[in-house]
């Protein structure tokens, strides 16, 4: 069972892992939960796009683009929030 992630040496705890190959290349579908605490830190990581992506779980590492990103909450700067991420995330070619 897969659980951390690591987007660019930032490590997110994941809740729900889901991992296929499309033409011989990766892609991964994450659930994760994120508090209003750490909200600007990933928010921020996530508008880079494109991320060194390693998941030691499966001894697996690539770069991988944002395919497809929501949030079951919209703002969490609000105190003591906790939002549900999902993201997808394509294997690039270098």
């Amino acid at each position: 069972m897969v659980e951390e992630i690591i987007l660019n040496d930032t490590s997110i705890h994941v809740d729900h892992y889901k991992e296929e190959t499309d033409n011989g290349l990766h892609n991964i579908i994450i659930g994760f939960k994120v508090t209003s605490e750490k909200y600007h830190d990933i928010t921020t990581l996530l508008y880079e796009g494109v991320f060194d992506v390693k998941v030691p779980d499966r001894g697996l590492a690539f770069r991988g683009k944002i395919q497809q990103y929501s949030t079951s909450i919209t703002n969490l700067y609000e105190k003591e929030q906790v939002g549900d991420f999902t993201l997808s995330l394509r294997e690039v070619k270098n």
